[in-house]
This record gives C-alpha cells, structure tokens and sequence, in this order.
C-alpha cells in the first residue's frame, strides 16, 4: 500500500508571509525530489472561494460585501460556514493529492476560521466553545482531513499594520479593520498554545533605537520553516 502524503499547514497572522513561505517550501521540496502539490484558501477563482471573496469579505477586484454591517460584524458562525463549504468543496483534490503519496502544502485552512472568526469572540470561554465547533464542523461533519503539522508564523500586529501599507491593492473587509487585526491576532496566540502549533516569531528583536522592530528575512523564517518540516517527513534531501 503507498503511503499516504503528510497535511502541512502554514498559518499565521496578517502579513506573516504565509504565501511568501508556502511558495518557498515548495520550491525546495522540489529541488530536493520531494512529491508535493499546494493550495491555498479561500481559492477565489471558485464559485465557493468567490463567494468569500465578494460577499462576505468584499474584495474590490471580486465583488462587494453583501453585509451592511461589514464582514466582521458578521456572526462567526455564519461566517465560518462560507469558508467550510470551500474547503469541502476542494476534499477530493486534497484526498487525490495525499492518496497519491505527495505532501500537500496548504497557505490557510481550518486554523484560519478559527483565528479570523474566533477573534471576534471576546468571552475566552465562548471563543473556546467556538474552537469546538469549528473542529466539529469542519473535521467530524464536512469530513476534511486533520492536519499532520501547523507551522505558526506570528508577526506583531502592530508590525502587520506597517506592512499592510505597503501592500499593492485596495484592502479587503477583514484586512482594513484594525481591530478584526488585533482580535485575530490574539486568537491565533490561543490557538498556537491550545493545539501546539509550532510557532516561528517573524521579528527577531527590537533595535536599540526608536524602538523599531527587526525582521527576520525570508530565508532565516524559511530555514526555521524547513527544519520544523524535515522533523515530520524525515530529511528531506
């Protein structure tokens, strides 16, 4: 019987890099002969991933939130859902992928319902109810496979506001809201603590001057990506 590829998960907070190390770790699975294959969600160019993208979040080159109140005013539960049937609808790609003995790479999954739509729940214990939940309906119902490992990139979000500026394109619902940023981000540091995410701090450090917060490159962030990686599917090269 082949053996089955590994789920490899790339998480993090807004403007951490997650496409940016996804794309890197695949490249050097493939210098090195590793099967692999990626995805990332939401994926917009789907009629599931299209309905995250426009009504729910609003991004301008998709369409226009539907939601008068703004996406993150909407119930997290209502909204996890659009997310959920996305991914769902993907399930026989990732079973095809990982069946065939490729480690797939995936730039967001369930961990971001659970960060994106937890933070808006500011009770710790509901928010922990809603964790349930999402495990609940996106692993034991919808029937999409558990991740073998989730490699947390955590970048301030104080920081992540800096970086967000400098980005091309208008910003979506969730991205321009300060405080859907903030919220988030305190819910992914949950969320690293509850499921033992393997956690990589994108900022090394603060300068001895002004305050000003030092970045790792990609490659350092990468390198740490990589050797969390190698311990789950053995040396790589």
């Amino acid at each position: 019987m082949m053996k089955k590829g590994k789920l490899i998960v790339i998480a993090g907070t807004d403007s951490s890099g997650k496409e940016t190390q996804t794309g890197k770790l695949i490249e050097r699975f493939r210098r090195e002969d590793v099967p692999c294959e990626t995805m990332s969600f939401p994926r917009y160019d789907t009629p599931t991933g299209r309905i995250v993208g426009g009504p729910y979040l609003g991004k301008p080159e998709i369409g226009e939130c539907w939601f008068s109140e703004g996406p993150d005013s909407v119930d997290p539960r209502v909204a996890s859902l659009y997310y959920a049937a996305d991914r769902r609808a993907a399930l026989p790609e990732i079973e095809s992928i990982l069946n065939s003995g490729k480690h797939l790479v995936l730039d967001r999954y369930v961990s971001a319902n659970m960060g994106h739509q937890g933070g808006k729940i500011r009770d710790a214990e509901k928010r922990e109810d809603f964790y349930r939940f999402e495990e609940r309906l996106e692993h034991d119902l919808l029937g999409l496979p558990r991740a073998d490992l989730t490699v947390f990139l955590y970048i301030p979000y104080l920081v992540a506001m800096g970086l967000e500026k400098g980005r091309e394109g208008e910003a979506d619902g969730h991205e321009s809201n300060p405080r859907h940023l903030m919220n988030a981000e305190e819910a992914y540091l949950q969320l690293a603590e509850l499921y033992n995410w393997h956690k990589i701090n994108c900022v090394s450090g603060r300068a001895p001057w002004g305050g000003i917060n030092f970045l790792k490159t990609v490659k350092e962030i990468h390198n740490e990506v990589y050797r969390i990686v190698e311990g789950l599917i053995g040396g790589c090269s």
